[in-house]
């Protein structure tokens, strides 16, 4: 009988070929650079840098001929997503003030875009000019939009600790030989004397927590001297920790999330570290009670 045809070679994987594509995949790989915009900004070259780093190659931040090379599409870069029923009829618009937020049965996303973005990790921007005959103002189920085809970040590689390193404020997780398994950027804190540097530890970890506002610590908020009292803001993506909370063994400190992912690592915080709230899910699922937590200057 005659041999059956060899299966042919399957086709080498393609080449990013411009940042969108650098960014999506960076980000399926664990390289954080904040939301998917198609620029190579701080946070994009930081990312790059750090993915050259652990593939051996110089950390340029560029999208040079090697990294083009190592940097290739594991997949398509983009997908449709289609509205459903269910997801629209979530949408609330979000309260502007602590006693409003504090009335609501959860903080769930404001629109379709917000809730768009957030989910695949997109800057509005880029979704808008993706789509732009698509009214977000007016949605019904079934409508469809092209979005960059990123999953929530999940792995099996064990994490020995976290480093944050404020002069970059970039947090990364690592194996126990210093490999990076999670990169991303993050907020550190306004005043210099609230920056922890050294070692600490996770004590806490809890996803979609609620949030408790103590006027004390928001001594600029006209709202929480009249108010004169704490309120329990409950859990949702714009809850002000966003979707997770991992707490340290300095009180009142913490690794959280946050409902604006496009002031990560561009504003400051009032002392915690702040990050994406993708980026904050996807360390909550690698953290466990007692890692240490390297803060470097």
């Amino acid at each position: 009988p005659a041999e059956a045809p060899a299966e042919p070679e399957p086709l080498p994987a393609p080449p990013v070929t411009n940042w969108t594509e650098a960014q999506i995949e960076l980000h399926r790989r664990g390289f954080s650079c904040g939301s998917i915009d198609g620029v190579r900004g701080a946070q994009t070259a930081e990312a790059m840098k750090a993915f050259q780093r652990n593939e051996g190659l110089e950390p340029t931040g560029d999208l040079d001929k090697a990294t083009r090379e190592v940097l290739r599409l594991t997949a398509p870069a983009y997908l449709t997503h289609t509205f459903t029923a269910a997801e629209l009829s979530r949408l609330e618009a979000v309260p502007d003030t602590w006693l409003g937020k504090s009335q609501q049965a959860e903080l769930y996303y404001g629109t379709a875009l917000e809730f768009v973005a957030e989910r695949y990790r997109a800057n509005p921007k880029l979704l808008r000019a993706l789509n732009p005959d698509f009214n977000w103002d007016d949605i019904l189920p079934g409508a469809s939009v092209q979005v960059p085809a990123v999953d929530p970040f999940k792995t099996t590689l064990p994490v020995a600790r976290i480093h944050i390193r404020l002069a970059e404020k970039v947090l990364e997780a690592t194996d126990e030989w210093g490999r990076i398994v999670l990169h991303c950027p993050v907020s550190i804190a306004r005043n210099v004397e609230k920056r922890p540097v050294g070692e600490l530890k996770v004590i806490v970890v809890a996803p979609n927590p609620n949030y408790t506002f103590d006027p004390a610590v928001f001594p600029e908020s006209a709202e929480g001297k009249e108010l004169g009292r704490r309120l329990i803001i409950p859990p949702g993506p714009n809850n002000p920790v966003g979707l997770a909370w991992i707490g340290l063994d300095r009180p009142g400190y913490g690794m959280h999330g946050t409902p604006d992912p496009e002031k990560v690592g561009r504003t400051e915080s009032h002392g915690c570290f702040r990050l994406a709230n993708w980026d904050a899910v996807a360390l909550l699922g690698l953290v466990k009670i007692g890692m240490p937590v390297l803060v470097e200057p």
